[in-house]
This record gives structure tokens, sequence and C-alpha cells, in this order.
């Protein structure tokens, strides 16, 4: 398709046969054909509340209509349903009367339908009648050219169902799909359409005036999506059905729902040009076209490949303000389900500023972000979907999820109950990571200082220290909101990433030494130390090697100490509990509610001063291992 410089919308066009041109056409040919016979018009036909005086002659030699009805009247009143009214009548006459008249795309629709209607066809009039004439200028010119077909196609709207039934609407979309799909497939455009590109679209927040820009780069794209729905739904039908990639369908999709669902400028244009209820109408014909982009939306995994996930967002986020039937809400959050573990945190929908049900929680955003992350794991269980990729989308889903609730966290009309059950919308089991659910707990305690030890605890009962980071274990320790069970944890936590990492430094300092002195050749099985002869400058002696080592024991040894101080002084108040050691021993300890997380040292009998005593001393062990650990990986760097 070649479109001239600065070419405009064809729809905007009209017609250069005006009626008032036609209408006094046709009083001339009437008296021409008065003066030639020498007879006067016999026949009054009556079209839309306009009469006609006609001559009985021409109609019945060329309409099978007129025909039959002039048989047994002379005056006859067509139906209001006559295609085209009025003014298509006056074509059609003036076709009988022998004028030569000249067909173009702003009429031919009309006169199709109205000489259908009339049966002018070869039956009354050979070789050329008005019908064959018609599907002749449609087939030979309106269906080669682009502008042509559309002017057609949005012609024929007046005309429903006729020209449906003439098949004249359906000739235009297969063109019309036809048409797009060869701009599509031409070599210089096959791969660097501007429009359909989704470059600068995917991963950002979506903006109606940007993809408004977008559509408008191609300037069949823009046609497209100016049609009304229903023969936009007809196109995109013909376009997947003639072979079109997906990955090309979609945009088109996204453009038209841009233009006429999610654009505020539009919604407002249809309140402001409303009769009367502009607001409820502008609102029923929103809800109408969303249901069928819904169902023209692709499914499953072509979801999130042809169409950018904050799309779907934006769908979503309409959805709330619309009254739309339980099938097509169902429908919204199932597509949405389908692209979420590849959505953005930033895509999740977030209350209203000043909603009006009074509380975060209630709020018809958060209810519907976790409707759907249910609908979410529930199907992922359902399907029984097992492997690598359900574990990665479920943690990506689990920690999308907690990045949510850290969003909301803040709001002081977050209530603690409502508060856990947004928890535990992600079961425990299916989060890799604690950090950000950890964030949202830290969050939510200092915005709401008002809360119980108790329900502190049961807070702090969802995390557990094994999936926090190494950062995030070093700020739970210094962290006051956290209950000191959860500190101990973090604490012994701490303390085998602390041994494991001095172990990892002192073996591979071992490793660098002998494999040095196995390139030299000087290690031998009756050599000296492997140690000896080492320049300062490059390793540690010996004896800085044993020094190291032995404050490492030394240390080991004053945690177990503590350790047992503290499982004596449990065991002395309370016998029933149970303290685990360094060295694996057990006893009895007190059962915990499910799901609750278990402590290393029971602590429950101990007064809160003395609980903070020990965990200060534990903390200063473990910053002087650390120190330590520091000092062995630059004795490693100056190795290297």
């Amino acid at each position: 398709m070649e479109y001239p410089k600065g070419r405009t919308s064809p729809l905007m066009g009209s017609s250069p046969y005006s009626s008032p041109n036609i209408a006094l056409l046709l009083r001339r040919r009437i008296l021409s054909w008065t003066r030639e016979t020498n007879l006067e018009p016999s026949i009054s036909v009556r079209v839309s509340g306009k009469i006609f005086e006609l001559h009985k002659k021409p109609l019945i030699s060329k309409c099978g209509y007129f025909n039959k009805a002039l048989q047994g009247s002379s005056e006859i009143e067509l139906p209001d349903n006559f295609p085209g009214g009025s003014e298509s009548f006056e074509m059609v006459m003036l076709f009988t009367y022998d004028y030569p008249l000249i067909l173009d795309p702003f009429n031919v629709s009309a006169l199709r339908c109205a000489a259908d209607f009339l049966e002018m066809t070869e039956e009354y009039h050979h070789p050329l009648n008005l019908v064959e004439r018609s599907d002749l200028y449609l087939n030979q010119v309106v269906f080669q050219n682009w502008d042509d077909t559309l002017i057609v196609l949005q012609k024929c709207v007046p005309l429903i169902p006729v020209s449906e039934e003439l098949l004249i609407v359906s000739r235009c979309v297969e063109s019309l799909a036809f048409m797009a799909c060869m701009e599509i497939l031409e070599p210089e455009r096959k791969t660097n359409s501007p429009a359909l590109s989704m470059q600068g679209l995917t991963g950002r927040n979506w903006n109606c005036e940007i993809v408004k820009e977008r559509a408008g780069q191609d300037l069949w794209i823009k046609d497209l999506i100016a049609l009304p729905f229903e023969f936009f739904k007809q196109i995109i039908g013909s376009l997947r059905r003639q072979g079109m990639r997906e990955k090309y369908v979609g945009p088109i999709i996204m453009f038209y729902a841009n233009k006429w669902v999610l654009s505020k400028k539009t919604h407002k244009f249809w309140e402001e040009t409303s009769e009367e209820n502009g607001i409820e109408n502008a609102n029923t014909k929103v809800s109408t076209i969303f249901e069928g982009i819904i169902d023209l939306l692709p499914v499953e995994e072509k979801a999130g490949m042809a169409i950018p996930v904050a799309f779907y967002f934006a769908l979503l986020s309409r959805s709330l303000s619309l009254k739309l039937s339980k099938d097509s809400k169902i429908m919204i959050h199932e597509k949405v389900v389908s692209v979420l573990h590849l959505a953005r945190d930033a895509d999740f929908l977030l209350p209203e500023k000043g909603n009006k049900s009074g509380s975060v929680g209630s709020c018809l955003e958060v209810e519907t972000m976790e409707r759907i992350v249910k609908m979410y794991v529930v199907g992922k269980r359902k399907n029984g979907c097992q492997g690598q990729t359900l574990l990665c989308d479920m943690s990506v889903v689990a920690d999308l999820w907690d990045r949510y609730i850290l969003q909301i966290a803040s709001d002081p009309s977050l209530g603690f109950e409502r508060f856990v059950q947004l928890i535990e919308v992600i079961p425990a089991v299916e989060r890799e990571t604690h950090d950000h659910l950890y964030a949202a707990i830290t969050t939510y305690l200092l915005e709401h200082s008002g809360l119980s030890r108790e329900e502190k605890s049961s807070l702090c009962n969802y995390l557990e220290c094994r999936k926090l980071s190494q950062e995030t274990c070093v700020h739970a320790v210094q962290n006051n909101q956290m209950p000191l069970r959860l500190i101990m944890q973090a604490l012994f936590l701490q303390q085998l990433h602390t041994h494991q990492t001095v172990k990892d430094c002192s073996g591979s300092f071992r490793y660098v030494q002998a494999s040095e002195l196995a390139i030299t050749g000087t290690l031998t099985p009756n050599s000296a130390s492997p140690y000896d002869g080492c320049p300062p400058s490059t390793s540690l002696s010996n004896k800085e090697y044993d020094s190291a080592s032995f404050r490492i024991q030394t240390l080991e040894k004053e945690i177990m100490s503590l350790k047992k101080s503290l499982q004596c002084e449990n065991s002395t108040k309370v016998p029933s509990f149970r303290v685990s050691g360094l060295d694996g021993s057990s006893g009895m300890r007190r059962r915990k509610p499910l799901g609750q997380v278990r402590g290393c040292i029971g602590l429950g009998s101990m007064s809160w001063g003395s609980q903070r005593r020990c965990a200060g001393r534990i903390l200063k062990l473990f910053r002087r291992i650390a120190m330590l650990g520091k000092g062995k990986g630059k004795g490693k760097g100056m190795m290297k």
C-alpha cells in the first residue's frame, strides 16, 4: 500500500455526487423523458417521506420490484428500511432513466443494496444491470485499493444487515486483511515495522499517549483502529485465518484497546456527546468493547510474547471501574494470571489515593491482586506442573508478591489479621528468599508500634533465617523490632557463615602454597615445612598461620562455653526445655505451633536483661571472627 504525502483518513471524505445535485439531475431527466415520449409521469413513489412522480416504462423495464408492484396500483410506498433512503433511490432512478451514472466508493454500497431490493438483475435488464455493474466495480476497483475499501466498509454501517447479507462487508474485510498481510510481508518492512515493534514499550509503565503515538507511525494501523468494533473484530479473525503471526496481530488489538477502552480522552468525548446519561452511556460503550477485546487477546504462552505485560494490568485496572459481566471478569483475571510470572512489581495495582473503602486491606485493587495470585498458585498445583520451570516461576511470583506487600505495609489502616492473610497468600515453601518478606514485616512493625509482643512474634514466625541473605541477616541482628529468638537464629547463622569463610580461606591458603612448591620441585617427603623460605611479602609464615588457627580455636571455645552456660541456666529453670548444642546433643524442648520457626536456643525462661547481655557477648565474638576472616583474606590476596 502506498499513501500520498500528507494523506488523511479516507473515512473523512464524501462523494462528489451530493444529494442536491442528484435531485436536480433526476428532475431534468424526468422532464427530458416527458418531452421525448409526450407522456406525463403516471407513477407516484413515496420514499422516506419524499414523493417522486415517475414514468411507468423505465421502472418496469429495469426493476423487478416495480414490475410486480405496479400491476394493481399506481401509488407505491417503499418501506422505511429501504437501503440508503431517498438519496440512493434518486441515484437508482437516474440509472433507470438511462443517465450515465458514475459509481464511486461513497455510493456503490448503497446502490448495490438498493439494486438488490428493487431486483435490478439480468432478468429485467441485460447485458449490464445495476447489480452486475456494482459488483464489477467492487471487484475490479474497490477491493484493489486500501482507501476505497475502507470507505465502502464505513458506508456499509447504516446498510446493515443488507450489506452483510450481500457479503459486501465480508469481502471488504477479507480484502483489508489480505492487504495488511502483504504490508507485513513486504521485504523492506518485514522486520522494521515501526508501530508493531514492541521496543520501547516492554518493561515500562503503561502510558496511553506514548502508545497512541506509536500506533500513528503506520497509517494502515491507524485506519484499522478507527473502524467500528464489529468490523475490527472480523478483520482480526481474517488476519489470523490468512496466517498473520501473533506477534503482529497482538499489537493491533492492543492499539485498538488503547484508543477505545483505556484512553480517558475517548471516554470523556463519549460523555460529552451523549444527549442524556452521558457517563452511563460512555461506560456502556466502553464495557461492550472491553468484553470484545478480551475475546480477541492471545491465549496461554502467546499472551506475554505478543503484547507487553503492562497492557494486561492496564486492562485489569480499567475493569475495576466498569460494569462487566462475571464471565468477562473471570476471563481478564485468567489473562493476567497467564502472564503473572513475566510481570514487574511496578505493574501490580496499588490502591488509589483517597480510596473510599477506608482500609487498604479491603480496597478493590488489593483484593483483586490477592485473588489473581491465589489463582496462579492454585493453577500451578492443579495442573501438576513439575520441574525447574515451575520452581522458577513460583519463586518469581512469590518475590513479586512480597515486594507488593512491602509497598502497602506502611499504610496505617492495614490491620494485623489482614496483613497476615496477605503473607499467607504464598505458601512458605514457595518462597526462595525471605529478604523482601523481612523488609515488609520490618516496615509493618515500624508503622504499627501498638502491636503486642505476641503479635510481633507471630509475624516473625513466617521468616526463616536460612532464606535470608547475609546482608539481611546482619540487619536482622541489629534490628530492635525483631524478637530475640530471631536475632539468635541470625547470630548463629552468621557464625556458620563466618566459620565457613575462614575454613575456605585456610583451605585455599594451603592449596596455593602446595601448588607453588610442587611447581618449583622443592616439595619432597623429607623436606622442611612448606612455609619455609617463602618471602614475607608474598605469603604468610608458618608461625603466623598457626597463630591464626589458634585464635580461631580460642574463639570457638568461648562460644561453646557461652552456649553451655545458657544450656545450664535453661535446664535449671525450666526442665521441660531442651537446647541444641554445637556438638549435636539435644534435650526436651517445648512444642511450637505449626509453621513457627524453631530457635537454636531456648530463651523463654531467661530475663530480658540476661537475654540481651548474652546476645551482646555473642555478637562481639562474631565480630572478632569476622575481623579475623578479613585479615586472612588479605593474606590470601598477598599470595596471589
